[in-house]
C-alpha cells in the first residue's frame, strides 16, 4: 500500500483488544470506537455510584495499544491491575479508576480518555460510540426455562450475555442514545470499518442500535470488514452458526453493506456456502483464513489476525 490505512475498529472487550493488537502490526492510524453497555463489575459499579460511561472496555482499549515500549508496557499493566480483597477497593482495576477521576476532572468524557492515552503513549485514539452509558435489552425466548416458548424482556448486558434462552433482538435504552461525535468524524474518515470480533449481542450489534452512528457506517467512504468470532456457541449465540451470526447483523441494520466477512475455517460447519450466501446478501465475499490461537482455544492469535488484515487491507 501507498500508505497506511486509518482504521476505525468497533466493538468491546477482548475481541476489541485482539483486533487492536493485531491492528498495530498494520497501521499507526487506529481509531477504537468502544461500546458503552457493561454493567457488570468494577464498571457496573462505577455507572451506578458516579453515573459515568463504564470505564473497563474503554481502559481494554487503550491497554490494547499502549505503546510497546518499556514505559508503554509497564503502563498497560498498571491500567489491568485489580485491586484484591473484600474493601472498597476490590475489584476495580487502576486504569478504571483513573479513568473515572478524569472524567470528574475534565467533565468531558473524550478528553480524559486522550489524557490517559498520551500518558500511555497509546498508538491510537479510544472514543465512546456514545456519550451517555447505554444498557441493552433483549427480547429472549425461553429465559425462563419452565416457559420455553415465552418471550420476554431481558435487561442489562451481564444478564443478556448470560441467559440460557434464546436471544432474538436487542435495543437500547435510552433510545436513542447521544452519539460520540468524535466517532462520528472516525467513521467519516477512515479507509477501512473493522467491525468485530465479540460477543454478538452485547459487544457487536450495540454499535449499529445508535442511529448516528448507523448512518455515519452505511454511508462512509471505507470499506467494511467483518471479522467473526472463532467460537460460535457462546451463551448469547448458542446454537448459532456463522451464517446466523450474519443474519443477525442484516436484522438490525438491513442497510448496512459489508464488503470482507473474515472467517477462521474452524467455525465453518458445513461446506461454507451457507456463509457465502449470507454474506453475498450483505455485499461481501468472504475470506477464510487461520486466524485463531492454537494454544489458546477460542481466541485470535495477533500475527495470524494482523497478517490476515494486511492481505485484505491490500485487495
Amino acid at each position: 500500500m501507498s500508505r497506511r490505512p486509518a482504521v476505525a475498529a468497533l466493538g468491546g472487550g477482548h475481541g476489541l483488544f485482539a483486533s487492536l493488537q493485531a491492528l498495530q502490526y498494520v497501521t499507526d492510524q487506529i481509531t477504537a470506537i468502544v461500546t458503552v453497555a457493561d454493567d457488570g463489575g468494577s464498571s457496573g459499579r462505577l455507572r451506578e455510584e458516579f453515573d459515568i460511561l463504564p470505564p473497563g472496555d474503554l481502559r481494554m482499549a487503550l491497554a490494547a495499544l499502549c505503546d510497546p515500549s518499556e514505559w508503554g508496557l509497564q503502563w498497560r499493566d498498571a491500567l489491568q491491575h485489580r485491586f484484591a480483597g473484600d474493601g472498597p477497593l476490590g475489584g476495580h482495576p487502576l486504569g478504571n479508576l483513573m479513568i473515572a477521576s478524569l472524567w470528574d476532572l475534565l467533565g468531558d468524557p473524550v478528553a480524559g480518555l486522550d489524557l490517559v492515552g498520551r500518558l500511555v503513549e497509546a498508538r491510537g485514539r479510544v472514543l465512546p460510540m456514545a456519550i451517555e452509558p447505554v444498557r441493552i435489552e433483549a427480547q429472549v425466548r425461553g429465559a425462563d426455562p419452565d416457559q420455553p416458548e415465552q418471550i420476554s424482556t431481558v435487561t442489562g448486558q451481564v444478564k443478556v450475555a448470560t441467559t440460557t434462552g434464546d436471544v432474538l433482538s436487542v435495543g437500547l435504552h435510552p433510545d436513542p442514545p447521544r452519539p460520540c461525535t468524535e466517532a462520528l468524524d472516525a467513521v467519516g474518515d477512515a479507509d477501512w470499518i473493522v467491525l468485530g470480533p465479540g460477543s454478538w449481542f452485547t459487544s457487536v450489534i450495540p454499535h449499529l442500535l445508535v442511529p448516528d452512528l448507523r448512518d455515519a457506517l452505511v454511508h462512509t467512504k471505507a470499506r467494511r470488514l467483518l471479522t467473526l468470532n472463532v467460537t460460535m456457541h457462546t451463551g448469547e449465540t448458542a446454537g448459532y452458526t456463522a451464517a446466523d451470526h450474519l443474519e443477525v447483523l442484516a436484522a438490525h441494520a438491513p442497510e448496512l453493506h459489508l464488503d470482507v466477512v473474515l472467517a477462521d475455517p474452524s467455525v465453518v460447519t458445513d461446506s461454507g456456502d451457507q456463509l457465502r450466501d449470507a454474506a453475498q446478501s450483505l455485499g461481501a465475499t468472504v475470506v477464510f483464513t487461520q486466524v485463531a490461537d492454537s494454544d489458546a482455544p477460542g481466541t485470535h492469535d495477533p500475527l495470524r489476525l494482523a497478517a490476515a488484515y494486511r492481505d485484505i487491507f491490500e485487495l
